[in-house]
């Protein structure tokens, strides 16, 4: 009878408003906005997602891609054309599907390795990119026997360049969205930077069809993962109004989304950290529906190895082998969350599209300042900590840190630059920095903690006190110890206890900091008397390490190489 009873219970349906009114319970005190989450493109994260919002968008955004599953894209990395084909060979032998070449590194090729390259591609899709018309490696399209011409496929994209005839598959008019997503775009507007450019390239052939049969889009993918795959689901939608306000009578014609993971979020310090990120944003991608994935190795900015590669590479193998999404046509499809996204991203893109149009296009909003606008703002978040760099702004280690540039990458602007910049400025000047801890290790602990986390993202290693009793023994241990810098650490009242005497007898070589926010009227009072300043939570990070480097390297620091 129980077993029975138990099979025919149901639960009563609850409602927003109800789930609502828990969540505020449950956040003793705190208003319901703070479960809201602002974004760069304007858009506000929900704390739920409902059918019946979903519902109530203006559209449908169930737009999926025309064939199941993506191409392993693994750019291949070389010193010349020789170690190119060989590497190439391997990497196709180990899971990488395409032909991925990077004009930025100019290659020496011979005709025997241009004949192999013209075999390979007749075999695996290739893909062209940061290449002018002057490279010797696009001398391998005439090598292709004209007969196979039509089974080459890819997409390359040359300024001041033609396809020889025959290549029917290459699409060779691509919009790559690389540059203004590492110049701060967000992506509401690289969807409406790359419907400005796909205007422009299709005002500029005889008929839209001509231009959709060789178009394709290069998107960059970031690591806020959901908004990246809506990303390249809001791209198909829009794609498909772009179509028709052309007044195409054919079905939208399909037009392949290439990506490759950005640059933006990764770092030179703790460059393992760059796996996790590449994972993310490679994953995110194909659940968006990308038609080819290139995933950058983790050491990318200062040098690959061959495990790199082969760790980049099985990224994408691991999510294909594992995840099954190649099962289903959309996987993100069916989601409150990632569908309503994907809806206020069409909305929003499709608005700024028309307003790029009217103010004169691409060069004319490029020409406005927002790019770098946006950029700043994110630089600003990632310095004050409200973004989260693990291993660059928090939880950073102080190991050695290759800091040399690779040639096999070009990116002008990444959000770890100044932290990477700031490592290599203390790797060269060594300032010894200790915490004077007072009281109890449950007193000081807390911001002894802050602190340390807080100095090493500037490369500055810290050592603490003994736990102190008063502001005496803090002098005699700093005579002793003759630190160039020093940080009080302790609970606020044990820190207004001991810093009248400390500034009072503070051994001269010594910059000293105190953890912690204060009042206006004690913070002057104690500046006045000598103290530098204060570290606390949302501080900008630069400019705090920049003055603390200024201040030992100015004259006070004894230890400064």
């Amino acid at each position: 009878m129980v077993i029975h009873t138990m099979k025919t219970s149901t639960f009563t349906e609850a409602d927003y408003d109800q789930w609502k009114e828990t969540a505020v319970q449950s956040l003793k005190g705190k208003p319901f906005e703070t479960l809201l989450t602002k974004t760069t493109e304007g858009i506000t994260l929900q704390p739920l997602y409902t059918q019946q919002e979903l519902e109530a968008r203006l559209h449908a955004v169930r737009v999926v891609n025309s064939t199941s599953g993506w191409v392993i894209a693994q750019q291949t990395l070389a010193e010349d054309g020789y170690q190119f084909v060989a590497s190439l060979k391997d990497s196709l032998e180990r899971g990488n599907e395409a032909i991925v070449y990077d004009g930025l590194k100019e290659l020496r090729w011979d005709d025997r390795q241009l004949d192999e390259m013209a075999e390979l591609m007749q075999e695996y899709p290739i893909f062209i990119t940061n290449t002018t018309a002057d490279d010797p490696f696009l001398q391998v399209f005439d090598r292709v026997p004209v007969e196979a011409r039509s089974a080459v496929k890819g997409a390359v994209s040359v300024k001041n360049w033609k396809i020889p005839h025959g290549y029917g598959q290459v699409r060779t008019l691509g919009v790559d969205m690389w540059d203004a997503h590492h110049q701060g775009a967000d992506a509401v507007t690289e969807l409406a930077l790359a419907l400005t450019k796909a205007s422009e390239l299709a005002s500029a052939q005889e008929t839209f069809r001509e231009f959709a049969d060789k178009f394709f889009v290069r998107f960059a993918v970031d690591t806020h993962f959901f908004m990246e795959i809506a990303k390249f689901r809001a791209f198909r939608v829009l794609w498909q109004a772009f179509c028709q306000a052309f007044d195409t009578d054919d079905d939208t014609p399909s037009i392949p989304l290439l990506a490759v993971t950005s640059l933006r979020s990764y770092s030179k310090l703790d460059p393992n950290v760059n796996l996790l990120r590449a994972g993310n944003e490679a994953f995110s991608a194909v659940l968006g529906g990308a038609d080819a994935v290139t995933v950058y190795p983790h050491d990318v900015l200062t040098g690959v190895t061959d495990h790199s590669v082969r760790l980049a590479r099985n990224i994408q193998l691991v999510i294909k082998e594992e995840t099954h999404v190649t099962k289903v046509a959309d996987p993100s499809g069916g989601s409150y969350f990632i569908e309503t996204l994907t809806s206020e991203l069409v909305e929003k893109a499709w608005s700024l599209f028309l307003g790029i149009d009217e103010m004169g296009g691409y060069d004319a909003y490029l020409a406005t300042g927002r790019l770098a606008e946006t950029l700043e703002s994110r630089k600003e978040e990632v310095a004050t900590g409200k973004k989260s760099l693990i291993g660059t702004n928090v939880y950073a280690e102080l190991t050695d840190t290759e800091f040399a540039n690779s040639d096999l990458v070009k990116v002008d602007e990444r959000l770890a630059i100044p932290f990477e910049q700031l490592r290599e400025r203390f790797a060269n000047a060594h300032p010894r920095s200790v915490l004077l801890t007072f009281g109890t290790l449950k007193d000081f602990k807390p911001r002894a903690d802050f602190v340390t986390g807080f100095l090493a993202t500037g490369g500055i290693r810290t050592e603490w006190s003994p736990a102190l009793a008063n502001a005496q023994e803090a002098v005699d241990w700093l005579a002793a110890e003759q630190p160039d810098y020093a940080v009080v650490c302790a609970s606020p009242a044990e820190t207004e206890l001991v810093m009248d005497e400390l500034l009072s007898k503070l051994p001269e070589q010594v910059v000293l900091d105190v953890a912690g926010k204060y009042d206006a009227a004690l913070s002057e009072k104690w500046q006045a008397a000598g103290l530098n300043g204060f570290l606390f939570t949302g501080q900008n990070k630069i400019d705090k390490l920049l003055e603390i480097a200024s201040k030992v390297e100015g004259g006070k620091g004894a230890h400064v190489e």
